[in-house]
Parts: C-alpha cells; sequence; structure tokens
C-alpha cells in the first residue's frame, strides 16, 4: 500500500470534502483507492440524519476484508473511562466501526501507546480478552493487570511482540540531557500570589453570601461552584507559568549565548491571570433576578380594569365570587327575572328593580352603582362619604378600591426591597471587578515571553492563537496584531513560522498543542539550522502520551544532535501536580509500549496508593481525628503548642479552599467542619487547590504530606511490601539449568511459554563482606553503630552473624548476611540492637560468618527437619528459581488457579520478575513460579494443552 502511494497508484479520497450520498454513486464517483477521515469525521452526520459511518459501512459492504489503519489511535482511549464518567464518541466509533466490519484488518497505530490499562478497551482485536481466552471480557483483563500493577503491563507488551502482533520502535535518547529546574519565586511574585489567594478566599465567601440572598430556583448552584474550582485552577496555573517566566527567559538567553537555539512548549495563553479572572466574575457571579417596576396610578386603574372584564361571579384567580341575588316573591313570576351581577346588561329596562346592598331597599337599576369588581349595586347615597359627582364605567367600591391598593402598596415594597437587593448585589460585583482591575497581577505569559525575548521578530510562534500583543514601537504600552500577514492565511501561519526557525532564521520556537500537529523541531541535518536544542517545558501537561508528543518535537531521527531538557517547577508544593500525573503514567506508558519501566520523574510521583494514604492519614490529624505521624514542618515535639497552631492554621486553610465542606446538594459549599469521604484519598484535588493558599501554609501543607508518604514508603520497605513492579532477582552468580522446556504452544501464532530453572548463589563471602565495611569506613561515610553483630538468642545451636550498615534512609540499616547477601527489607535501629548485639571480636564474626556460609549451602535456617524440605529457600543461599518466560495472557487464569491452591499466603500472588545469567547476560522476565507449585503449575499446563490440540 505504502509503495503505491508513493508511486501514485492509488488515490487518497479526503472523506471531509465529500457529500454524504453513496461513495460509489455517479455524483461522487469513488470506487476504489484509500479513504481518508479524521476522528472527528468518524462521528459527523449531515442534517438530514446520514452518517459518516453509514457511508463508510457502505462503501466497504458487508464482507470487507481490507485495511483499517486507526492512526493516532489513543484518541479513542476514553471508551472506558474512569467511574462517573461517560465514554467518548469517539471511542464508541472507533469499536462500532470494527463490529460493523467483522472481516476488515485492523491496525492501531500510535506514538504513545495507552498511557494505562484502561486506555485499551477499544483495541478489540488484539484478542487479549474475549471468548476462548482467559479474560471473559474486557472488565475482567483490566481487573487482572490492575491487580498485578506495573509488572503485568510490560508481561502484555512482551505477550504482544511475542504472538508477532505488536510492533515497537523507540528513539535513543542517548545524548539527551533531563533536568528538573527549580524557579523560586521572586519576592515581587511572592506578594502577587499572596494577595491574589486572599482575593479568591475573599471572592468565595462573597459568593456564598451572594448566593444566599437569591430567594429563587437555583439549579445551577452546583456549575457555579464548579466553575469557580476550574476558573480557580487556571488562576494559578496562570499564575505559576508567569512565575516561571524570569527563569525561563534567563535559560533561554544562556542557551543562545553557547550557540544554541530554544523551544518552549507552553499552553495556548490567550488572556492573562486578569481576564480569566474577570470573565469568571463577569459571567458568573450570582445576582439575584431583576424585578419588573410597578407604575403607580396606572398600575391601579389596568388591576381596576383586568377585574371589571373578568368573568362576571369569578375573580381575577379564577375564585368563584359571592353575589347578591333576586329573590322572586312566588313561584309564578317570570323565569327572566335572574342573577343582577352582569354589569353591562345593555337589554335590561328602565323599570327594573334591584336591591342596594347597604339599605336593602329595591330600587331602579339605573339609579344604582355597580361596582366595576366585585359587581355589588349601591345607592350613591348610602356610601360613606356620599357619591354626588358623575361617576365613570369603572368605579370601584371603596372596600375594593383599598384592597387594590394595600396589595399594590405591599407588592411595591417587595418590588422596591428586590430592587434594593438586585442593585445592592451589582453594585458589590462592580466593586469587585474594579478591585480585580486594581490588582498587580502577571501579564500573559506567553507575550511576556515573546516580549523578553526580542519579540515576534526573533521567536517563532506555533499556537493556535489567531493575534497578540506586541510592544508598541515607542516602547510604551502595547497594541494588538494578528499573527498573519496578507501574504500569508492564518491556516498556513505555523508552518511558515517553523520554516523559519528550521532555517536558522529566528532561534527561538514557541509551540503549543493546539498548534504543533505534525511539526517537527529537531536539529535535522537537512535543515540550515543544526544549532543544538534546549527544550525548555514550562509545564507538563495533564497526560503522559501528550507529555511523549511534547519530548518527540525536538526529538526525531536523523538529528544532528540530541535535545537538552529542562522541566521548570516553582518551589509551590501545589504545582507539583502537574507533575505527579505525568509522572505516574509516563512510568506505566513506558511499560505498556516497551516491555520496560522507564520512570521519569518518579520523584515527583505523588498520586499513588501510597499517596493516598499519606494524604488521608493527614486529613484525620488536622481534623484531629487521629494524631499526625509526622512532626509538622516548622514545628516541634518539645513545644505542643506549635502543632496545634499549625492544625489550626491548615484547618483553616482547607475551609478557604473547600476541602472542609459539605458533601453535595443544596448546602452545597457551606462549612460542616468535616472532609467528605470520597476527598479523603483524592491527592489530585489536594494538590490543586493548595495553589490557591498563601506559599507559606501551601508549602508547609505539602511537606507534611510529603513527610507522611516518606514514612509510609520507608515503612514499606521495611516490611518488605513496597510495591516495585518487576523484580530484580539478583545473586552473586546466576546460571541457566540445563534447556528452557516448553510448557504450552499457541496454536494460532505459534508462540510459545517457556519454563526456565535458574540456579542462584546468593550468599556472600567473608573477604566479600569485610571488604564492603572497610570501604565504608574509608570513605568516611561508616557510622558509630556499623559493623557485624550476632543474634541475642541461638538458633539450632548457632547464632547468627550479619552485617550491619547505615542506609540513606535516617535511623535505618542495610542488613547483610552471609546466605542470601543483602536482604530487600531495611531494619531500624531500635531493633537492631533489640536482637543482635556486635561481635566481641572480629575473629568471632569470621568464624560465624564462615559456617553459616558453608551450611546454608546445603539446608535452610529450619534445618534438616523442615516441612517443606527442599522446596523451602528461607535462608538458603543455594536457590533454585522457575520463571515462566515467553507467552503469558493465554495461560494467566492457569497459572493463577495453581498459585491459589499454594499452602502459603506469599505463593499465591503473582509475582513478576527479572532475572539476567552472569555467565552470557541473558535476561527472562516472566512469572516467577515457586518450587512447591511447579508440579501443579505443569499439570494444568498439560490439561490446557490436550484441550487445545
Amino acid at each position: 500500500m505504502a509503495q503505491a502511494l508513493c508511486l501514485g497508484l492509488a488515490t487518497v479520497h479526503a472523506l471531509n470534502k465529500l457529500p454524504y450520498s453513496k461513495l460509489d454513486s455517479k455524483s461522487v464517483g469513488v470506487k476504489e483507492g484509500v479513504i481518508f477521515l479524521t476522528y472527528s469525521s468518524l462521528i459527523a452526520s449531515s442534517e438530514k440524519g446520514r452518517s459518516r459511518m453509514q457511508q463508510l459501512q457502505q462503501w466497504c459492504g458487508s464482507g470487507y476484508d481490507g485495511l483499517i489503519i486507526f492512526d493516532e489511535c489513543h484518541k479513542a482511549k476514553n471508551l472506558v473511562p474512569e467511574s462517573g464518567s461517560q465514554p467518548t464518541r469517539t471511542g464508541e466509533a472507533v469499536l462500532d466501526i470494527q463490529a460493523r466490519l467483522p472481516e476488515a484488518r485492523v491496525i492501531y497505530c500510535s506514538a504513545t501507546g495507552a498511557s494505562e490499562p484502561r486506555n485499551m478497551g477499544y483495541m478489540v482485536r488484539l484478542g487479549l480478552w474475549g471468548p476462548g481466552t482467559s479474560f471473559s471480557d474486557f472488565r475482567e483483563f483490566l481487573g487482572a493487570l490492575e491487580k498485578g500493577g506495573v509488572g503485568a503491563l510490560e508481561l502484555v507488551a512482551m505477550d504482544m511482540k511475542a504472538r508477532g502482533m505488536y510492533v515497537c520502535r523507540t528513539l535513543s535518547y542517548k545524548g539527551a540531557e533531563f533536568e528538573v529546574v527549580e524557579a523560586p519565586l521572586e519576592p515581587e511574585m511572592m506578594d502577587m500570589y499572596e494577595k491574589a489567594a486572599g482575593f479568591w478566599t475573599e471572592l468565595r465567601l462573597d459568593i456564598l453570601s451572594a448566593a444566599a440572598f437569591i430567594t429563587n430556583e437555583r439549579p445551577n448552584s452546583s456549575q457555579v461552584w464548579r466553575l469557580y474550582w476550574a476558573s480557580h485552577q487556571r488562576f494559578f496555573r496562570h499564575m505559576c507559568m508567569s512565575a516561571k517566566v524570569p527563569a525561563a527567559v534567563r535559560l533561554a538567553k544562556q542557551a543562545l549565548m553557547d550557540g544554541k537555539c530554544v523551544g518552549l512548549e507552553l499552553d495556548d495563553f490567550i488572556s492573562g491571570p486578569r481576564e480569566l479572572l474577570l470573565k469568571f466574575v463577569e459571567e458568573n457571579y450570582p445576582l439575584p433576578e431583576k424585578p419588573e417596576p410597578v407604575e403607580g396610578e396606572e398600575s391601579v386603574k389596568e388591576l381596576q380594569r383586568k377585574r371589571h372584564s373578568a368573568t362576571p361571579g369569578v375573580s381575577m384567580k379564577g375564585r368563584v365570587r359571592k353575589v347578591a341575588k333576586w329573590k322572586p316573591a312566588s313561584d309564578d313570576e317570570s323565569d327572566e327575572e335572574s342573577e343582577t351581577d352582569s354589569a353591562h346588561e345593555s337589554t335590561e329596562s328602565d323599570d327594573e328593580f334591584q336591591i342596594c346592598e347597604i339599605c336593602s331597599s329595591e330600587e331602579e337599576r339605573k339609579k344604582l352603582l355597580q361596582c366595576s369588581c366585585c359587581g355589588q349595586l349601591v345607592h350613591a347615597a348610602c356610601l360613606i362619604p356620599p357619591v354626588t359627582d358623575v361617576v365613570s364605567g369603572d368605579w370601584s367600591c371603596h372596600s375594593c378600591k383599598e384592597r387594590t391598593e394595600d396589595f399594590l402598596k405591599k407588592k411595591q415594597e417587595y418590588i422596591a426591597e428586590l430592587t434594593r437587593r438586585y442593585e445592592a448585589a451589582l453594585d458589590r460585583k462592580l466593586k469587585i471587578l474594579e478591585l480585580v482591575r486594581s490588582l498587580n497581577l502577571p501579564n500573559n505569559p506567553l507575550d511576556d515571553i515573546i516580549d523578553q525575548l526580542g519579540g515576534p521578530d526573533k521567536v517563532a510562534e506555533m499556537t493556535g492563537r489567531r493575534g497578540m500583543l506586541v510592544r508598541a514601537s515607542g516602547g510604551k504600552g502595547v497594541t494588538y496584531q494578528a499573527r498573519n500577514t496578507k501574504e500569508i492565511s492564518m491556516e498556513m501561519v505555523n508552518m511558515h513560522e517553523k520554516q523559519l526557525f528550521m532555517d536558522g532564521k529566528k532561534l527561538v520556537a514557541i509551540i503549543s498543542e493546539a498548534g504543533s500537529a505534525g511539526v517537527s523541531l529537531q536539529a535535522d541535518r537537512r535543515a540550515a539550522n543544526q544549532r543544538r536544542r534546549v527544550h525548555l517545558t514550562l509545564e507538563l501537561p495533564w497526560s503522559a502520551d501528550r507529555a511523549i508528543q511534547q519530548f518527540g518535537r525536538t526529538h526525531r531521527s536523523n538529528q544532528a544532535s540530541a535535545p537538552e531538557y529542562r522541566l521548570l517547577f516553582t518551589n509551590l508544593g501545589g504545582e507539583r501536580r502537574f507533575a505527579s500525573i505525568v509522572a505516574k503514567r509516563l512510568e506505566s506508558l513506558g511499560a505498556l509500549t516497551q516491555g520496560d519501566r522507564r520512570p521519569i520523574l518518579s520523584a515527583y510521583n505523588y498520586d499513588s496508593a501510597y499517596g493516598k494514604k499519606a494524604l488521608m492519614l493527614m486529613y484525620r490529624g488536622i481534623m484531629e481525628q487521629d494524631s499526625l505521624p509526622v512532626v509538622p514542618p516548622g514545628c516541634s515535639s518539645e513545644k505542643p503548642e506549635t502543632i496545634q497552631d499549625f492544625i489550626v492554621k491548615a484547618k483553616a486553610s482547607l475551609v478557604f479552599v473547600g476541602i472542609v465542606r459539605d458533601a453535595t446538594g443544596k448546602d452545597y459549599g457551606k462549612l460542616s467542619g468535616r472532609i467528605v469521604e470520597s476527598d479523603m484519598h483524592d491527592v489530585g484535588r489536594f494538590l490543586n487547590r493548595i495553589l490557591g493558599l498563601p506559599p507559606d501554609i501551601q508549602n508547609r501543607l505539602f511537606e507534611c504530606f510529603v513527610s507522611i508518604l516518606d514514612l509510609i514508603i520507608h515503612n514499606a520497605r521495611i516490611e518488605g511490601n513496597l510495591d516495585s513492579g518487576i523484580v530484580d532477582m539478583k545473586a552473586n552468580v546466576i546460571e541457566l539449568q540445563g534447556t528452557p522446556k516448553t510448557v504450552y504452544v499457541d496454536q494460532m501464532s505459534g508462540a510459545s511459554t517457556v519454563l526456565f530453572t535458574f540456579t542462584l548463589d546468593r550468599g556472600i563471602m567473608w573477604e566479600s563482606a569485610s571488604a564492603m565495611l572497610e570501604e565504608k569506613q574509608k570513605d568516611g561515610l561508616a557510622s558509630a553503630n556499623d559493623g557485624f553483630y550476632e543474634s541475642r538468642r541461638e538458633w539450632l545451636g548457632r547464632r547468627h552473624i550479619i552485617l550491619a550498615f547505615e542506609s540513606s534512609t535516617s535511623g535505618s540499616y542495610k542488613i547483610v548476611r552471609p546466605a542470601v547477601g543483602e536482604s530487600v527489607r531495611e531494619m531500624p535501629l531500635s531493633e537492631l540492637k533489640n536482637k543482635y548485639r556486635k561481635t566481641s571480636t572480629l575473629e568471632k564474626a569470621r568464624s560465624g560468618w564462615e559456617d553459616e556460609y558453608e551450611v546454608s549451602s546445603k539446608q535452610c535456617m529450619h534445618g534438616r527437619n523442615c516441612k517443606l524440605g527442599n522446596f523451602c529457600t528461607v535462608g538458603r543461599r543455594l536457590q533454585e528459581v522457575n520463571v515462566l518466560g515467553g507467552l503469558i495472557l493465554p495461560v494467566w487464569g492457569t497459572i493463577e488457579k495453581a498459585l491459589s491452591k499454594q499452602a502459603r499466603q506469599s505463593h499465591k500472588r503473582l509475582r513478576v520478575v527479572r532475572i539476567e545469567t552472569t555467565t552470557d547476560n541473558r535476561r527472562i522476565v516472566g512469572l516467577f513460579v515457586p518450587n512447591a507449585a511447579v508440579e501443579s503449575v505443569l499439570q494444568d499446563f498439560a490439561w490446557v494443552q490436550e484441550i487445545d490440540d
């Protein structure tokens, strides 16, 4: 196909340029060739209801066995979103077209693959789940991978490679340099930040107060708060970006002086912090509904008119009104004498008599006055005061008039109160807007960087903006100008700017996600500008796949030199959120795409299981439900009042940023002195929200959180429970034992599952152990407690000898044993002194060490009478290790079932290990199978293979 396209033998048709009619019709005329469409086109439809999906299905036909290539397939990654979210239309469309064309061949193509297992949901043609596999559906597959951790992800990548369904190539980062640069806030910026944090706190209280006076239905109340926190986050993100401008400009100028060129990666900042804040207040500040005014005397007449024109006997509100009726003297009188409530009968006779409602005397109808509101008939003289003037047709009696005026008076008072509230709220809004305009806030970071690096003549901008602010020619003020010129259209302006950079006419390039699609800025050997690229990243994006796309802009094949990456962070604790998520995704992305982890920025990965536990412990301590597990920063355990002061300030800060609140519903946003359950483990929300706090308390809260996290990880490491993905099995000598045994062959791909057996010598000889201690002492790194120790109690008639030296974690000691070498678990000093004591002489330590080294080659530490016999590896120097490599996923369920039968709990867990022989450096990654479980696993494999055969 590629050759046909290159030779021009195949025609490419852009579907979005074609009508919605049948593609092979006479009017369109597409009989064969290649149909190209974007993901937006795939979900598009016409006004008449015909979709592009139907158009494609009709053109391909039911028996289509051609090729479908999903380029940039990660666009469909949100088919299986996290709980609470809905699948995207793009994800559903990609799944749908594969179902409609079941015979089609499919290629999934992406530079970034899947940053987490759930992003693979649309890849149904891989055959990793469904009938005939170990997983009945994707949910089951996802659950297994999430339970297996990063190690399981690596197995997925290797498994797909083994079956020939996966090709992965990555450009080496050899020569590329990564550096995390901290850009501390300058004093002026610190002052801006503190005042902005205080303003947002006051704005939140203002909104709460304003919302309380709104009496009408508020269906969008929760929407206001969602917009508030979204704007809050974007605002402080702008502030963080602005804080890094001086450092970015300094690094860029230094790179230019060193003969390099610069690429800066940041978002499309259409507006600055001030404009963002003004827009939020203008559009979302809660105002009561503006009342309609009542217009005095005219309103009275209008109300009376409505009453007069209402149905006789019925009030304006539809209620039946009691009306005086004429009662006939006898049954013989005419039926024509009836109710007298009609004030506008023109046919009544002059001699008709009616009753006065006041004096009850009979009178001619025309001599009585009739109220236009209630309809009662009265003598003019009976009224108090009497009516002497000629009255109009819309006359109303005193009681009706009094009721009408009273109603209108109350209504006017009510509307006046509403108007006062509205004007007060509007006045408050205008004052807030004026206050925002008076705040000292930084400029748009994008325009600021361009200005400080020489303006548009020196900087190539490749963004999604249509215009920019440029310093006026006189040097005072700024003017707005379009990015394109008469000669260059807006669609081509980014490509023109890119060419200027590659030609060396501009040595600084600023790119954003919106304007960087398909843009390559590497030091291409074919380009005039072959200077080394210095790639400054002012903000990592929200997802790892986008981060990889960013890094790839200046790092491509055929380049003269690899780039230097500089990742800028402020010293604000909250901003590390932006690195946290991406660090987590980059780690798993490397596992899914390469079968090997590349933990980039792992020091900043706080959004993990350990991070969630640390956050919960900190919240419980601040809310005084438990004591804090660490001493907060700036406090002393000897001064409890300092800790209490921190707790008070921390609790107030959590109130300010809305973490201490009511859950949901009509009381959303009101304080309740508690943290809802969903927030207790939400590290992302914590790091997002504390961005809006003054730097001092923000950093103290973050340091407290990190201290608790470090303690949890330290304890997990001591207990040997730290989940580090794939476990490297290390030993002084590792040899492959015999020929690997093929235990399963996949009938479709021919790929096999292989059992490898290795012999490990984990022991450390006396000479090596004493050399380790001498080296520590020579370097001056040894502590007073370093040295050889013996156990305080005997075990099977002997005392165990160990070597202990202080680790990088204060108060913990690494333990080296004669039989198993260095232990994974570190030991606290208190435990070390409780269980062991220093040997009296070096000769005694040597004798005990060599004795244990020799005995451990033949038996485990439980002695010759161990119940597990040769299967027990505890304390055994020479160990046999079994690893299942090659194809794993088709037999995942078989392995899991076999391990579940094991007696020891540690043997039931699926563990992914990496082992490398010391003789020929052969590396195997696979599932660790305990010696006691090998026979059970092989029996189950034989049964599975028989069924497949």
